[in-house]
């Protein structure tokens, strides 16, 4: 695992720190998720949670830890938790300090099956978000079915967004809707300073990117916080 801060502009400190899968030598996902298949993505999908949840208590992760999960690996809910929460109660991880993210252009094979996966979580105490926002096949669709705690914004929307009205115009509708169903809104991906502005001056508060730090294989890395001191 690697983990890349989203940090509170607002506040000036780190929000969360979402756990990215790597490999054995620290190679990106792109060499790993084509090994997932029907058959083993119940376990990878556990493998993911538990080895997330033990290292963000090793490293002593102060804030949430943020694990993507795949929905159609979750059979039942309430029992595919469970060993999640057995890593974390070993380990000594605090179980409100987790938020679970389903990535959006994952193609989902029953809604109401994710809507009963998220009406879990909730129940017991946890985030929800969805990754990758504008970047699936449902878009505001699924705000529709359902409602997680926080959406997070597709890199493709935030690049180059102080220079395209037309990215402009789709997010702050996105922001507006966001608004109304008191959903808190993560901008991904931000790369420069110029991005970050705009998107802080539409009222963001929530960022992850390169500008502020880059992933950190089986670390937390430091933030550069200069992108604030030059706004």
């Amino acid at each position: 695992m690697a983990f890349q801060p989203i940090v509170d502009v607002r506040e000036r400190k780190v929000f969360a720190y979402e756990a990215l899968i790597r490999g054995l030598q620290g190679e990106g996902a792109e060499t790993i998720l084509p090994q997932v298949t029907v058959d083993n993505r119940y376990v990878f999908d556990q493998a993911c949670r538990v080895k997330a949840v033990e290292l963000a208590s090793r490293l002593a992760m102060p804030c949430f830890v943020s694990i993507n999960f795949l929905p159609n690996a979750v059979y039942q809910a309430a029992t595919c938790i469970r060993a999640t929460l057995e890593a974390a109660r070993r380990s000594g991880f605090p179980t409100e300090q987790l938020i679970f993210e389903i990535t959006e252009n994952e193609q989902l094979v029953d809604k109401e099956h994710l809507k009963s996966i998220i009406r879990e979580y909730k129940r017991q105490g946890f985030k929800t978000a969805i990754d990758d926002f504008g970047a699936g096949y449902s878009g505001l669709n699924l705000l529709a079915e359902f409602q997680p705690d926080i959406i997070k914004l597709d890199m493709a929307l935030v690049r180059a967004i102080d220079t395209d009205p037309v990215r402009q115009a789709i997010v702050r509708g996105i922001l507006g809707v966001c608004q109304a169903l008191h959903i808190e809104v993560i901008a991904e991906g931000v790369e420069t300073r110029a991005e970050f502005a705009l998107l802080r001056e539409f009222g963001i508060g929530l960022f992850q990117g390169f500008l502020f730090a880059r992933p950190g294989f089986e670390q937390l890395p430091a933030v550069d916080w200069s992108a604030l001191d030059a706004s």
